[in-house]
């Protein structure tokens, strides 16, 4: 018997409405869940069970009383630990907060508990989000919960993982180079990066970069359109989330959910294993050539084809180090022992830039999404892999090479995500088998300019395809395993930054 925890949102909120299941009863089937999982991989690093309890009873209260009910009323949340989520702490995995309390919530977070989600508790990451493995020197490493001793990805790890384990059915995420999609893909869970501004922010250091998004994390694509629907707003405090007098232009919640379908065969795919120069390893490139050739008969016209990318490692590197110095210097210069060395790293080289560096950056930005918007002219839709290795253990702070060859930077293994990020297209990672070693594969699907209702529809129709081949639907881990396992803080260098 499916136990309540295991239900999709979309089930989950269903039954719900019609009054065959309590919020509180789905809320004290994920505790219970966390209960019997959570030491193995630590994805869940804080809660409050009496205020989420009280909540759900709540919301129980409201559906007996035949209230009108929000899209997300009495589906269990996890919020990932950069985000602001009243009366829980928020230490963005850093010693420097680690006593830190909300005393508000952010805008996303206040925008799901409007819709009528319940905060069941917070999510690990890395330091301040920096690198793609969720480990920290406050709460520790989150283990894959396919195999707890290699990586969980990042930066929003703890909630990849708490939605593989069934502690939550829907969780937040936040993706700059590829934190929604790294651990969707290493994890077997799916993660959205919307266009830039449909979910508003008011945290990103520089408000005017489309690189960091925040988005939704859910178990599959139509649960992700769900959550997205209610996370999708304006708010003048972003100024990316813009409307025009009396006509909303972004964050209207119903071009999401419920996701219309599509007829793939009316679509021209382009397939591309690494963008023409992403490092992705032979392992990868060849789990992704199976999945490529099964999808692609599903679409009208299907080729190999690579969007323009040159320039675009030397670009994010430098886009992406000035917000680190204007988010993290001042950190670095005054307590450079409570900071990890990924932001250290991230802070020195920004510091080496020039204004000219810079402006080139800025430039070669712009000209790889003109770029793109002629390849897109050509194709509706681009497939890739979402990451370009198989999970690795955790105790390896990045992947220093790749098949041999040495990486650019720290965070050059995650090229495949950062050249979307750079252009500001929708991506998906959707879960898709597990590779040659037996872990999650996932797969990118990348839309147009604003075509952030049709990557989801897409991915929906891709999901559905696959849905009875066991070899190519979501992959589930060995929850009884996970129970019987060891406590992943107890492993050698679990706590820490290396």
């Amino acid at each position: 018997m499916t136990e309540p925890c295991d239900l999709t949102a979309l089930e989950a909120r269903r039954l719900i409405g019609r009054k065959a299941l309590s919020p509180v009863e789905l809320l004290e089937s994920c505790l219970k869940r966390i209960g019997e999982v959570n030491h193995a991989v630590n994805a869940m690093v804080a809660m409050d069970e009496p205020a989420a309890r009280a909540t759900a009873k709540a919301a129980e209260a409201a559906v007996m009383k035949g209230e009108k009910l929000g899209l997300l009323h009495g589906l269990p949340l996890g919020v990932k630990d950069l985000d602001d989520a009243k009366g829980l702490p928020t230490t963005f995995g850093s010693p420097l907060f680690k006593d830190n309390v909300a005393q508000a919530d952010s805008i996303a977070v206040g925008n799901l508990r409007a819709a009528g989600a319940v905060v069941v508790g917070k999510t690990n990451t890395p330091e301040f989000g920096a690198g793609a493995n969720t480990r920290n020197a406050v709460h520790g490493v989150t283990g894959n919960p396919f195999d707890p001793t290699k990586s969980a990805a990042g930066s929003s790890g703890g909630s990849g993982v708490a939605l593989a384990c069934g502690m939550a059915p829907i969780c937040t995420g936040s993706d700059t180079g590829g934190s929604l999609r790294n651990p969707a893909a290493f994890n077997g869970i799916v993660g959205f990066r919307p266009s830039p501004g449909v979910v508003p922010s008011e945290r990103r250091p520089h408000g005017w970069s489309g690189l960091p998004v925040l988005g939704p994390m859910a178990r599959t694509a139509t649960d992700t359109a769900l959550m997205f629907a209610a996370m999708a707003s304006d708010d003048a405090r972003d100024p990316l989330a813009y409307t025009l007098p009396g006509e909303p232009v972004r964050g209207l919640g119903w071009r999401y959910h419920p996701v219309k379908p599509v007829d793939l065969a009316s679509l021209r795919l382009a397939v591309s294993v690494d963008f023409g120069q992403a490092p992705v390893e032979k392992l990868v490139r060849d789990a992704f050539a199976i999945r490529a050739k099964a999808i692609a008969p599903l679409f009208g016209a299907a080729e190999e084809a690579d969007p323009d990318c040159r320039g675009g490692d030397e670009a994010f590197e430098v886009l992406r180090s000035m917000m680190f110095v204007t988010a993290h210097a001042q950190k670095v210069r005054e307590t450079p022992d409570m900071v990890g060395p990924n932001v250290r790293a991230n802070v020195e080289e920004g510091l080496r830039y020039s204004l000219e560096d810079g402006a080139n950056a800025a430039a070669a930005q712009t000209r790889i999404y003109r770029a793109w918007q002629h390849f897109f002219a050509r194709h509706d839709i681009l497939i890739t892999p979402a990451i370009a290795v198989s999970p690795r253990p955790w105790k390896e702070l990045y992947p220093a090479e790749i098949d041999g060859k040495p990486t650019r930077t720290y965070f050059h293994w995650l090229a495949c995500a950062y050249y979307v990020t750079l252009c500001g297209h929708p991506a998906i990672s959707l879960p898709m088998g597990v590779d040659a070693l037996g872990m999650p594969f996932g797969l990118q699907i990348v839309g147009p300019r604003g075509g952030d209702a049709l990557v989801l529809r897409v991915a929906a129709a891709i999901e559905e395809a696959f849905a009875g081949d066991a070899t190519l639907r979501r992959p589930v881990p060995d929850l009884a395993a996970l129970k019987a396992a060891a406590p992943v803080k107890e492993m050698p260098g679990a706590v820490g930054w290396d």
